[in-house]
Formats: C-alpha cells, structure tokens, sequence
C-alpha cells in the first residue's frame, strides 16, 4: 500500500505552543500508511502580495509551502484561537496556497481543521474561520475530521497531548475521517 502524506500547517508560532504539541501528538498517533509533515516555517512566508506573486519570483518559503501542498494527498491545519479567530500565520499560509485563483495547491485537496485553545470551546470559533477561509481557497473540508481541545494550557501543563488518551482517541478518529476523505477524491480505476 502507498503512503499517504498530509502536509500540517500549524498556526501559532509560539515554541512551546499547545497546538504544535498537538501536531507533534498527530504525527506520533498517525497511521503506518500515513506520513505526517509538519510545515515549520510559516512565520518565514511574507504577507500574501500579488505584486510579489511573480512566476519565478515567488519567495521562497511562499514556494516551499506550495510545492509541500501541492505533493501532499491531504492537509492538516492546527489552529489556536486568536481574539476568537484564526492567527494571521495560517491564514497568510491559506491566502499563498488559494493562488493562482481557481488552480492554488489546495484545490481540491481533503482538508481537515483540529486545534487547541485556553478558552471551554477548544478554539472552534477559529476552526470555523480556518474551515471558511480553506473552503474559499478550492479545499475539500472533511467536515468530519474535527478535534478541539479546551483549556489546553492547564490540560498540557504537565501532560503532552501525545499521552493524553482521550485525544489519542479523537486523532485517530481524524485519520479515519481524512482517510475517508481521500478514498473519495481518487480517480475510479
């Protein structure tokens, strides 16, 4: 069986980041068929600028981050909770990969959204916004893939999210969902 790979953006920038620990959990937890990579340099992409979004004048990490979308079979996006939103970073990260309109690398591509957050919702307003914003940019949401997190702060204080189970529990259930997701964008043989 062929690996699968699903390229994850995480959006806070932060080092000891309660969602990059998730991500962390998430690649830990993934599937033997299923290679999980984690994006690390979204605070490297510029602000999305069409006057910067020459062929053969893209930045480079905005170009690194398209060609890891676009050979990638699925996309992860973990995001915390901004002001009740997404941060800027991923979504600088989404606006690069909606270009060029109608054919960007996440046309088409399976996208699921989990994340953490301080706050008793686990940062679902911001997965709504995230799911929104990929949704516009050509992504396929996997509206069942979903996992937040609350009051992740005290939650990982002491305990990563990799050893809690009932998250192991609910990112395995992303796998299935994403899973399921990307047998139902391949081709009919």
């Amino acid at each position: 069986m062929t690996k699968s790979t699903v390229l994850t953006l995480v959006g806070s920038l932060r080092a000891e980041s309660t969602n990059q620990m998730l991500a962390e959990a998430i690649a830990l937890n993934a599937p033997d068929q299923v290679d999980v990579v984690i994006h690390e340099s979204l605070g490297n992409i510029p602000f999305y600028n069409e006057d910067i979004d020459v062929e053969g004048q893209v930045p480079a990490a905005a170009a690194a981050l398209r060609a890891a979308a676009g050979s990638a079979n699925a996309v992860l996006l973990v995001t915390p909770e901004y002001n009740g939103t997404i941060p800027a970073p991923l979504k600088n990260a989404i606006d690069w990969l909606s270009r060029p309109f109608g054919a960007g690398a996440l046309t088409g591509k399976p996208t699921a959204v989990v994340g953490t957050a301080f706050g008793q919702f686990g940062g679902v307003w911001a997965q709504d916004e995230a799911r929104k914003a990929a949704g516009i940019a050509g992504a396929q949401i996997v509206e069942d893939a979903k996992l937040a997190v609350p009051g992740s702060m005290v939650r990982f204080a002491e305990l990563h999210p990799k050893d809690d189970a009932e998250v192991v529990e609910q990112i395995q259930g992303v796998f299935t969902a994403l899973a399921t997701a990307q047998a139902a964008n391949q081709p009919a043989a």
